[in-house]
């Protein structure tokens, strides 16, 4: 039974385990701000947290961080029901994984924004967060924070006077901060979008396929 959900049930444990186990560890270990500089200065790990959707976005303060979750939760379950439907008419077992990885995303950041904020306090920029304080977390359930780490702040100065509008503004390109659940949901749309007519084209080549197969019984049933 298990074993034709295999790809979805590997992809999507894989994505979690590497997501929650890089943001357990940053939220538990450093205050909020600047962990590491990796490669120069364009590519750091920065701790910040969330209250709001993916890439660092806000939406509508607490009551919309409330009906954030329950549209992400609304959208897992409908994303686990479209892959059992997408196993079920053999599609391709790219779309399957690209799925799989968006699926991954929206768990992993539900994960955050459910129980974060009951078994940890609060991060500031001046103390790490403590794991089950006695006081409770800082937030309750589905009002937790996403941690967010992963920041490429490619070219960073200021545009040109001639530049319309903006012209002399500071500019930071590219200078959301994200995480691996993002990354995943990422991936998975920009395959499908890079990828969509090879994915099409594979589907249409199986339901010939089970055209073909089904005629010969047809044909057998009615003679």
């Amino acid at each position: 039974m298990l074993k034709k959900y295999k790809i979805p049930l590997i992809t999507v444990l894989s994505v979690l385990f590497i997501d929650q186990s890089i943001k357990l560890y940053i939220k538990a270990n450093y205050p909020i701000g600047e962990v590491c500089r990796m490669v120069g200065n364009w590519s750091r790990i920065t701790f910040t947290e969330n209250p709001g959707m993916a890439w660092g976005m806000e939406f509508g303060g607490d009551y919309g961080k409330l009906a954030l979750s329950i549209f992400r939760i609304i959208a897992v379950f409908a994303g686990t029901l479209y892959i059992k439907k997408i196993i079920e008419q053999r599609e391709h077992k790219g779309f399957i994984i690209c799925v799989s990885l968006i699926l991954a995303g929206a768990l992993g950041n539900i994960l955050d924004s459910a129980f974060y904020g009951m078994l940890f306090g609060e991060s500031t920029e001046y103390q790490v967060a403590q794991f089950m304080p006695e006081n409770g977390g800082y937030a309750g359930f589905l009002r937790g924070h996403v941690v967010d780490m992963f920041y490429f702040p490619m070219y960073e100065g200021y545009l040109p006077n001639w530049f319309p509008i903006w012209g002399g503004e500071h500019f930071e390109f590219f200078n959301a901060i994200f995480n691996v659940a993002d990354m995943a949901i990422s991936f998975g749309v920009g395959i499908i979008l890079f990828f969509q007519n090879s994915f099409l084209k594979s589907n249409l080549n199986s339901e010939e396929e089970n055209t073909l197969t089904s005629k010969p019984i047809e044909e057998s049933l009615n003679s």
